[in-house]
């Protein structure tokens, strides 16, 4: 197949894993770097080795690039997504897609109309990890009446930049909270339960003095599936889960891996006995990548494996999301 041709949107720290990932994927090279910063834009291309440089505008009018990945502040992913998708090129855009909704909906309706894949990057979701998870849940390995608790956190130091800016859609659900989140649904999905159906209870947390929510837990459930998810930016949480059923129970210690590796391992524990799944480790970023370029090949919209991130799954995370950002406009701040 035709090596997909990617432009990075976005040279910041999480754009510079992308870049550094892109070697380790079966279909990729790094071809552009786009910045509304022309300096920004040209010294991370030569770090990086890409060839073309220039502002988001001047990128999307090329024709030699395939697909972007947009990795700039939450308020700005519609925008350059839906222009991408206008110009033709395929979409890999880092989580959340939008703060609401009705603009995750535009999107996906400019990536349907467009005929081209459009991606939602939750890295846990990509390679075998994942894949043998899903199996282990679609196999009813620990039963039925799954409950999973699952959180992910990190102290943050000084309460300034774009994660303590309401203009910017910070806070620690748009940030941290979507991994629960997705967790859950992409396993409420496994289970057999159609994600539009899950709903969200039980909000909890803080809202801090810069008007952003820097801690938060909530309940997610339908028809007998339940999660207890909890996110944070000023405190530490464990970032592991545990699904428990009326067999038994998973273990999942590093259940989302790290940026440069996927989780290595779970324990299934029955009454048959432990059982230690140890799948092959991927750079995440690398399967992201290569998701979108097999989707172009595919002729596919949608990422290609079956626990990745569908749209159905992107639209239930952003409601979720949002359900569980007003639910905590009445908490006390401080």
């Amino acid at each position: 197949m035709r090596t997909t041709r990617w432009a990075i949107l976005g040279p910041g720290d999480i754009g510079g894993w992308f870049a550094r990932a892109l070697p380790n994927s079966a279909h990729g090279i790094l071809h552009a770097v786009g910045s509304t910063n022309p300096g920004r834009a040209a010294a991370f291309a030569t770090e990086h080795g890409a060839p073309i440089t220039g502002t988001y505008e001047e990128l999307l009018d090329r024709d030699d690039i395939d697909a972007v990945y947009i990795s700039t502040v939450n308020t700005t992913h519609t925008q350059l997504a839906v222009a991408a998708l206008l110009a033709g090129k395929a979409v890999l855009c880092e989580k959340p897609v939008a703060p609401t909704l009705a603009e995750v909906e535009r999107v996906l309706g400019q990536a349907a109309a467009s005929g081209l894949p459009f991606v939602e990057a939750y890295k846990h979701r990509f390679g075998p990890f994942a894949r043998a998870l899903d199996a282990a849940v679609a196999d009813h390995e620990v039963g039925s009446g799954l409950r999973l608790t699952a959180s992910f956190s990190f102290a943050a130091g000084q309460r300034t930049g774009r994660l303590f800016d309401p203009e910017l859609a910070g806070g620690a659900i748009l940030d941290v909270g979507g991994y629960p989140v997705s967790l859950a649904v992409g396993l409420a999905a496994t289970a057999g339960l159609d994600p539009a159906d899950l709903t969200l209870t039980a909000v909890a947390g803080r809202v801090g003095d810069t008007g952003v929510d820097e801690q938060a837990t909530a309940t997610v459930s339908a028809h007998g599936f339940t999660a207890e998810v909890a996110c944070s930016i000023v405190t530490e949480l464990p970032r592991s889960a545990t699904l428990s059923g009326s067999a038994g129970m998973i273990e999942l210690p590093d259940v989302f891996g790290s940026r440069a590796a996927s989780a290595s391992s779970f324990t299934v524990n029955t009454s048959g006995g432990d059982r230690v799944v140890e799948p092959a480790t991927v750079d995440p970023f690398a399967a992201e990548a290569d998701a979108v370029s097999l989707a172009l090949r595919d002729g596919r919209t949608e990422a290609p494996e079956v626990p990745e991130v569908p749209w159905a799954h992107s639209r239930s995370i952003a409601r979720l999301l949002g359900q569980w950002r007003t639910g905590l406009e009445a908490a006390p701040r401080g």
